[in-house]
């Protein structure tokens, strides 16, 4: 019977092992010492990491509530709640050193009708031939070649539509292009800024670890 430890050690009959990446049981006895010493740190950092994590998600979960809570407060009292169509919304202290933004972030997808722009586009290039200057053949190549997870580049498709080019075909392309968009979901992200002043510039109190100082 195995009696799994805290810090890695499997008791098989009273004797120590260890499991290796292909799930075998390794003497204890027969690990080397700096394999060992690497372990416990991974396990230490690790723990110290999942705790972290789990503070970070408690505390997003608290601040949106708190923000929600607010924004049912000034809806009951006024009849309106901050933010416009889209639900972004900005927090300021009464001091205007610390502030609180929500932003909203869609998730974009596209229909049957971005075939027909990438034919209508094709047409285009077909016809422009050698008159196509090299880096809008660079961004319809990468506007509607897929990534390896099978997607659309949604950023260079975006890139197509701000192209200043008036051929009709182009534009019907454009057209099919916005009509084949749809918001298929949408995630919040909230972000906190803080300045000495209020007519110093904004800083961005970080919480992501890669970020921080």
């Amino acid at each position: 019977m195995e009696d799994t430890k805290d810090d890695g050690t499997v008791l098989v009959e009273g004797k120590p092992y260890m499991r290796d990446a292909k799930n075998n049981l390794v003497p204890l006895e027969l690990i080397k010492p700096q394999t060992k010493l690497e372990d416990e740190l991974v396990r230490k950092v690790m723990g110290y990491a999942e705790d972290l994590s789990a503070q970070l998600a408690r505390f997003r979960g608290h601040t949106f509530t708190d923000l929600g809570e607010f924004d049912a407060l000034l809806r009951q009292e006024y009849g309106q709640a901050k933010g416009g169509k889209k639900g972004n919304r900005t927090y300021q202290s009464l001091n205007g050193c610390m502030k609180v933004q929500v932003q909203v972030a869609d998730f974009i997808d596209f229909g049957p009708q971005l075939q027909v722009a990438k034919g209508l586009v094709d047409e285009c290039l077909n016809e422009w031939s050698a008159d196509a200057r090299p880096e809008i053949r660079g961004i319809i190549t990468r506007a509607f070649n897929t990534d390896r997870e099978g997607q659309i580049n949604r950023s260079e498709i975006f890139m197509l539509l701000r192209l200043d080019i008036e051929d009709e075909r182009w534009l019907k392309a454009m057209e099919a292009i916005r009509d084949a968009m749809r918001v298929t979901g949408s995630k919040s992200y909230v972000r906190f800024y803080r300045r000495d002043d209020p007519e110093a510039a904004w800083e961005p109190v970080t919480i992501d670890l890669a970020k921080a100082a």
